[in-house]
């Protein structure tokens, strides 16, 4: 039996587990999400996180759009998690998890290129290698592991081993690898102990829209039904973070808003006559 998955507006999450399903729905907060899990106490170490002077400035003022204590908490990440966070990027989420999991008596884990193989580039090499550099500082982050992760890569190690798994901004780019986000949900599928979460962060395009279409943004359903196919069900749905100021509708897809704010096609250089008045107020997707 595999328990359900939870969803959120721009973040999504998915569990799996053996233990029966309860149907106890609970509004959280303020944020417009619905849940079937009750409402959790306070998480202190994730108040304390998120305020250490330590994060970044930059990191701080997207908190406006991410929700992360909201998000996080919907999602259902609690003290002691085993970890793993796929495809971290430049960090953002890292440098909330990895403190958390430190504090708290968990694991964190990351997924990096895949470079067991020969023919793997330097390119990911590298990245790869920058990565582990920047997280190797264990008084603040604790032991970073790196899992390989990609297209070709197999199955992630330690199968029914991790409690949370968090995919943030990375359909748009699955989609247009073939069976990528299948093969995707189920390695994640594997990964989770019973009762454990996939929890998905994503541009949300509107209904009938083509994943494939570049722009950035995928409809729910996509990856809903990806998740299904793997043996996630859907427990809940938030709306934290939701953005009605979003119509999709911009130049350079959702890279045309913030933070990345471009100003000309990918590839090309900056356009600093490009008018970014109707952009910057929006603020982050939907």
């Amino acid at each position: 039996m595999i328990r359900p998955l939870l969803l959120a507006a721009g973040v999504l999450a998915l569990a799996a587990g053996c233990a029966p399903q309860t149907d106890v729905s609970a509004p959280l907060g303020s944020s417009g999400a619905m849940s079937r899990r009750p409402v959790m106490a306070e998480d202190a170490a994730l108040q304390r996180v998120l305020a250490d002077p330590a994060r970044s400035a930059d990191d701080k003022s997207r908190d406006q759009y991410r929700h992360p204590y909201e998000a996080l908490t919907f999602w259902g990440l609690r003290p002691g998690m085993t970890i793993l966070e796929v495809g971290p990027g430049a960090g953002w989420w890292t440098e909330i998890l990895a403190p958390y999991a430190r504090a708290t008596g968990g694991r964190f884990i990351a997924t990096g290129p895949d470079i067991s193989s020969p023919t793997a580039s330097a390119a990911a090499r590298k990245a790869r290698s920058d990565f582990e550099a920047k997280y190797a500082n264990a008084a603040r982050y604790g032991t970073v592991n790196v899992w390989g992760f990609g297209a070709t890569s197999a199955p992630l190690p330690e199968p029914g081993s991790v409690d949370f798994i968090l995919v943030a901004r990375a359909f748009h780019n699955w989609a247009r690898q073939g069976e990528f986000t299948d093969k995707a949900m189920r390695d994640f599928s594997a990964a989770l102990k019973p009762g454990g979460v996939l929890a998905v962060e994503q541009h949300r395009a509107l209904e009938g829209a083509d994943p494939k279409a570049g722009t950035g943004y995928v409809p729910e359903s996509y990856v809903i039904q990806a998740a299904e196919r793997a043996g996630l069900r859907l427990d809940g749905k938030s709306e934290v973070n939701a953005n009605p100021k979003d119509d999709r509708d911009h130049p350079f897809g959702v890279w045309t808003l913030q933070p990345v704010a471009r100003t000309s096609p990918l590839g090309q250089p900056d356009n600093p006559a490009f008018d970014r008045s109707p952009y910057d107020p929006i603020g982050e997707s939907d």
